[in-house]
This record gives structure tokens, sequence and C-alpha cells, in this order.
């Protein structure tokens, strides 16, 4: 497994939206998302299955085969919170809060299931089915925070893969999905999914009949029937959130590109990027997936926070992939995470790249002219990512498959030579 460790602020936990967009008529889909909370990395893997794995609290049943995949991460946590897998299926979560009560008791991580997802599905929609079985079978609780008061809420997914998407929204055991046939969709902390159902948990309506959140007629709504009737502050910020982020994607129609989805995951007038007293976006992710499934689907991290000041690396997955230890966050055989009661004391997860970025963003601040410059030579080094992934999309040049191999590796220690 392959592993993206985004350091960030201690004490929140994810605020920014997944945007997803979906464009059939165009010849890749792409996804991106950044998460704002504490520190953590990203890691890929394969291996194949001999034990149940260990889940962030829970032990549970294994299966015959697992995909190898893409993680970016929480450092504390089994779980991610974005990643993609060898088959060109990329899932992220959201937080959300829902009229159904939280469960505190230690169940599977809606990160947990995003793992589960990208290991066990082959397709959006195996993904999808795999999170939903799992969720039945196990349900969603415990803390989603590094910390000893603890922080729970349900979950939100966009996944995607080379020819659709989905968007799975969940309140407890209950969810409902909607497939993604063109255009563009984000989630953004908030359900979403209104009378426009694909899928559904089969007791999802006899639910809210039960509760008296519907009466049995007219429209079905997830959003309006599962949504809290009074929304605490953060929803609010949320909200806006999501229309900025829907606005974006609007803005760009027809033409969505790696790169628009990087600008609006920079975004810091819309709340997009966050980078405020106790709130950091730690880690971002963009995917692209080509329909051609003789092209490679490409996977860029940055693996530190702040995309606005950070440089987004490029990932193929490829036999024999390099490791880049530079971006794995320490282990620590007294884990505070694993000892009961948890978290009480805490550890530094920073990896190397990580502090080095640390160093670079006070630079930024403090000597604005030196900063400056420093940020333009990053974004150099990224032009020179994304023109590389193009002419190797486009077909005009033929990595050696070590090349390859070596990518992510490469331009992480070209990034962290700038930072010496």
């Amino acid at each position: 497994s392959t592993s993206v460790c985004q350091p960030g602020c201690r004490g929140q936990c994810s605020i920014v939206p997944g945007v997803t967009p979906c464009v059939p008529q165009n010849k890749s889909v792409c996804q991106g998302g950044c998460r704002a909370r504490s520190t953590e990395r990203a890691r890929c893997h394969r291996r194949v299955p001999a034990v149940s794995p260990q889940c962030t609290y829970l032990e549970i049943e294994q299966v015959q085969r697992t995909h190898a995949v893409v993680l970016s991460r929480p450092a504390w946590l089994w779980g991610a919170e974005m990643g993609a897998n060898d088959c060109g299926v990329c899932v992220g979560n959201e937080g959300v809060w829902t009229r159904e009560p939280l469960g505190e008791e230690e169940a599977l991580l809606g990160m947990d299931l995003v793992r589960l997802g990208l290991e066990r599905g082959s397709s959006a929609r195996e993904a999808l089915e795999v999170i939903t079985a799992l969720l039945q079978r196990h349900g969603q609780g415990g803390s989603c925070k590094e910390e000893p008061v603890p922080f729970v809420y349900h979950n939100t997914f966009l996944l995607a893969d080379r020819t659709e998407a989905w968007v799975l929204e969940t309140a407890g055991r209950y969810w409902a999905a909607q497939r993604l046939r063109e255009g563009s969709r984000n989630i953004s902390n908030q359900l979403s999914i209104g009378g426009d159902i694909t899928a559904e948990h089969p007791g999802l309506r006899e639910r809210a009949r039960s509760r008296g959140w519907w009466s049995g007629d007219g429209e079905f709504s997830f959003a309006d029937v599962f949504s809290l009737e009074k929304q605490p502050p953060r929803m609010e910020a949320a909200k806006a959130r999501f229309h900025a982020g829907r606005e974006l994607l609007r803005q760009h129609a027809g033409h969505i590109t790696a790169e628009t989805l990087m600008a609006i995951l920079r975004d810091k007038d819309s709340g997009i990027c966050v980078d405020t007293e106790g709130f950091r976006t730690a880690g971002s992710m963009v995917s692209v997936l080509p329909r051609d499934p003789a092209l490679p689907c490409v996977h860029f991290f940055t693996a530190t926070p702040d995309p606005s000041r950070s440089v987004f690396k490029p990932f193929v997955f490829v036999a024999g992939i390099k490791p880049a230890p530079q971006v794995r966050s320490p282990s620590f055989p007294q884990d505070p995470a694993r000892q009961i009661p948890r978290f009480q004391s805490s550890v530094d997860r920073r990896h190397e790249l990580y502090r080095r970025h640390q160093v670079a963003l006070e630079l930024m601040e403090h000597e604005p002219e030196r900063g400056q410059k420093l940020l333009e030579t990053l974004r150099e080094l990224e032009k020179q990512g994304l023109e590389g992934v193009r002419e190797l999309l486009e077909g005009t040049v033929s990595p050696c498959p070590e090349e390859l191999a070596d990518l992510f590796f490469d331009c992480v220690e070209a990034e962290m030579k700038f930072y010496t």
C-alpha cells in the first residue's frame, strides 16, 4: 500500500469540499479533493490477503483479492480521506451530521470505508456496493479526530472511474446514491441528494416514515428528510463552500482539466482552500481518468498543507513503484491511537517533506520577496509535471516503465531540494 500522509492543524475535521467533475463527452473523467484537518500522507500498496484487516477500530473479514491503492490519509488511522486504486477508481469522503444518532461506539470510520471500497472495488459502482454492504454489516462510528474528546460524524462519498461517477450519502446505516451521467458535482459537509436517487437502502423510506420525518406522500428528498432541522453554525459555512464550488465548476463546464481542479482547490475566497486559525487544508489530490483504457490514470498529490503554496506531484500505477519515504509519517510502538484509552498523549507525526515545507511556508510569510521566488519555482516544477503528463496522455511520449515507477519519488526529491 502506498500512502501520502498530510500534516495539518490539530483539532479540526475536514471542511473542504471534494470536487468530482464527470464529463462523459470529454476524453477523461477528472476528480479532485482537499481536506482540512491534521497532518498526514498518502501511500500505495498491493498485498495478498492472509489475515483479516485491522481497520482503525475494528477487525473485519478479509476477501480473496485486494487492489493496489494510493491513499491520502491521516497518519494515525488505517483508512483514507481520498485515494485511488489500480483499476482507475477514485473515492473521497466528507463528514456530515444528520437526524440519525451519531455512534460514539467504535465501528468503521468513513475513512475506513474509503480504503475498503478502493481495495475491493474494481469500478465506482462496485466500490459503492462494497461500502454500503460493510456499512450495513458493521455500521459507522467512533472518533474521527486524534484527541481525547470524541468527534463523530456520518459520511458522504464521491466515487468515480473512467466511465461514470457516483455520490453516496449516509445517515447511520441508511444511505442514498446518485449516479452522475454528465456534468460536474461537488460535496461539502452536507447532504445534497434530493429526489434524484439511483439506489438506496431498502429500508430508507420506511425509516423516514416511522420517525415522522416523511409523510409518505409526494417526492422523497434524501437531503430534506435526513438533514438536521436545526443546523449547527458550521453548516452555514459548509453550505457557502458547496455553492461556491458548484459555481466554480459551472464556470468551467465542458472544459474541466486537472489544472482547473487544482485552481479550484486553491481558491481561498470561496473557503475551499482554508488556512486560518484552527483550520487548514491538510492535503489535496487531483486525478485524471482517461476513458481510453490503454492510457494510464494519473493521480496528483500535494502531501503537504495549503495547496495554494504546495506542489501537485504525479503518481501512476506501474510495477515496481519506488517508495517515497519522504512522505511517510513515523510509526510509534506505543502509539496513543492504539492504546486504551485512546489519544491520552500526542506524538509528532510529521514526515520529512512536511517538515521542510513548513520551513518554506514560514519563509513565504516572513520574507515575501524570497518566498514569492520560491513559490514561482515550485509552480514551474508543477508545470513541468503537468506538461509531462499531458504528453503521456496524448501519446507524444512513451516513457519506460522504470521512469513511471520513479515518477512520484523523483518529484518529491526535486521539491525537497528547493527547500534546502
